[in-house]
């Protein structure tokens, strides 16, 4: 529809010309948007006091927050790791004690083993020193025994061939 005739233009008595719709769109638009604009303008100091008094100070401490939270964390991995190098120089020390302990362990095994060495050597000396005593003794025993067993023997057959012959009688060995 190109435009709305009012009645009074075909009778040819009235006076304002023909108004389209469209213009009565647009001046509803217009006055619309010439009411909004004070909306418009407090919606941006909205925005712009929003950023000033809350995002940037919300923004900054939260940048500090961050700031502090990756301090920290950077600190307790200093932490850990210092932990961790004293743990290990600890756990070195250890092995280094533990094997020097073993060490003078094994000196004290090889001297005492030595010494014990020593004792059975000079104890088996000494054993045999005094079996070969004892042997030699034993021989001078065995020795005097037997001179003495000889000397009776010769006694004690003739007491034996005395009694067992009449008196009278020698034996041919005696005469």
């Amino acid at each position: 529809m190109q435009g709305r005739v009012l009645p009074c233009v075909s009778k040819g008595f009235c006076g304002p010309k023909p108004v389209s719709i469209m213009d009565q769109i647009l001046n509803q638009l217009g006055g619309l948007v010439l009411g909004s604009v004070p909306t418009m303008v407090l919606f941006l100091l909205l925005v712009v006091a929003y950023g000033l008094l809350v995002r940037r100070p919300l923004d900054r401490v939260l940048a500090e927050r961050r700031a502090r939270t990756s301090g920290a964390v950077e600190q307790a991995r200093g932490a850990i790791s210092a932990a961790e190098a004293k743990t290990a120089e600890y756990e070195d020390s250890l092995r280094r004690a533990r094997a020097e302990i073993l060490s003078e362990r094994e000196d004290r095994l090889k001297v005492w083993s030595a010494e014990r060495d020593q004792a059975l050597a000079a104890a088996r000396a000494e054993t045999a020193e005094k079996v070969k005593a004892a042997k030699g003794e034993i021989e001078q025993s065995v020795a005097i025994a037997q001179l003495q067993i000889e000397g009776t023997s010769a006694e004690l057959s003739e007491q034996i061939v005395r009694a067992v012959m009449p008196a009278g009688t020698l034996p041919e060995a005696a005469q």
